[in-house]
């Protein structure tokens, strides 16, 4: 079976950052006890990646890169915050300097109650300046890997917008 729409994949794959120079920084790795599985074509994944995989069957190799553009986009500098250190206070009004500290990722809310992971750039006597851009935002990608499965999506998973069983969500 091929991937195209609605079909339930499952993958392994390595990913690197393609630095400046064109070497390239290791970021993850999924294997077969952990694979990647979602379904295709619904809007989970990156747009570009998923259409690098159309057409693929199981045991297919693959091996691409994306541009910062096709994946995260660019860092944009209005996701860049410089938030008041009474933000980060807890209910006792202290300060935990182990998490709050210059490349900590750290989970915040937004006035919607929309949660973002921040990266802390700067800690200063009264603002903590935070980076919400993606981790990945303005980086290129390399992705290489194998699929392993394919199937037809059930109409539950198709409903539900996610993969059950094997690899998947369990109710």
């Amino acid at each position: 079976m091929i991937i195209d729409a609605n079909k339930v994949v499952s993958l392994q794959y390595s990913l690197s950052v393609i630095n400046d120079d064109s070497t390239e920084t290791f970021m993850e790795k999924t294997n077969e006890e952990n694979p990647l599985v979602f379904i295709s074509g619904i809007g989970n994944l990156l747009p570009e990646f998923e259409k690098n995989l159309w057409g693929k069957v199981a045991g297919d190799s693959f091996d691409f890169s994306l541009s910062a553009e096709e994946g995260y986009g660019p860092k944009e500098d209005d996701k860049l915050a410089t938030l008041p250190i009474g933000l980060f206070l807890d209910a006792d009004g202290k300060f935990d300097a182990e998490m709050i500290k210059v490349g900590n990722y750290v989970p915040m809310m937004d006035n919607a109650g929309h949660q973002h992971q921040g990266l802390v750039l700067n800690v200063g006597l009264e603002n903590i300046t935070m980076d919400f851009n993606h981790p990945m935002a303005g980086r290129n990608l390399h992705f290489s890997g194998t699929i392993g499965s394919v199937r037809e999506a059930t109409s539950e998973e198709l409903d539900h917008g996610h993969v059950h069983g094997e690899g998947g969500h369990h109710h």
